[in-house]
């Protein structure tokens, strides 16, 4: 199943992100709070208006704040360097989905032997995000799915018209942030991206 993630901006009101979110939820796999100039109470605050406005619990995962995502019960927390080890969330939240945000394959080997259940890499392409910075490619990504066991999510300018050579790398799916949070038409978006990601549409 591939899967496809939406990650907040940080820098969109809390009314605009969830409005989107409640929009365009169903065609997605996971919501990702990443509001890090945020407090918990706060992150907390955006979390019960998700929940209020249709978004699945389990679709949900919150960035970093562990406290947070076992307090409302969502699905999952997404780990940076600098946050608390997989290992260590697991043994005290075994039934939280724990995924790592990784940047080289060292990292991506370390987030697996430390019991991650997925890894988040990137940048893919070149993106506003990461201005200045070279993008990873392809690949890197392809080294990076041959060479851990599980599930690795693509992120990074990753467009509608990157999908198919993405998971043809291996990738089991894709993470999004601005092209669907600053769309026109995001729900448009939304789908186009999941139109994308059907087998049927690709041809070799």
């Amino acid at each position: 199943m591939k899967e496809l993630h939406l990650i907040s901006t940080g820098n969109q009101s809390i009314g605009t992100f969830v409005q989107i979110s409640s929009l365009v939820h169903s065609y997605v796999d996971y919501i990702h709070v990443r509001e890090k100039h945020r407090s918990a109470k706060e992150i907390g605050i955006i979390v019960e208006k998700l929940l209020k406005a249709g978004v699945p619990a389990q679709k949900v995962v919150v960035n970093d704040r562990v406290d947070v995502a076992v307090v409302y019960g969502v699905g999952g927390v997404q780990l940076a360097h600098h946050s608390l080890s997989p290992r260590r969330v697991k043994e005290r939240f075994p039934f939280l989905h724990v995924g790592r945000s990784v940047h080289t394959f060292a990292e991506a080997k370390q987030a697996e032997n430390e019991g991650a259940d997925y890894v988040i890499f990137g940048h893919i392409y070149e993106t506003n995000c990461k201005d200045g910075m070279k993008p990873r490619g392809l690949a890197s990504l392809r080294q990076l799915t041959c060479n851990v066991h599980i599930p690795v999510i693509a992120i990074g300018g990753i467009k509608p018209m990157h999908v198919r050579d993405v998971f043809m790398a291996g990738a089991t799916g894709i993470a999004v942030m601005s092209t669907v949070f600053y769309a026109d038409h995001p729900l448009s978006i939304v789908q186009l991206y999941r139109e994308q990601m059907g087998e049927n549409t690709w041809t070799f």
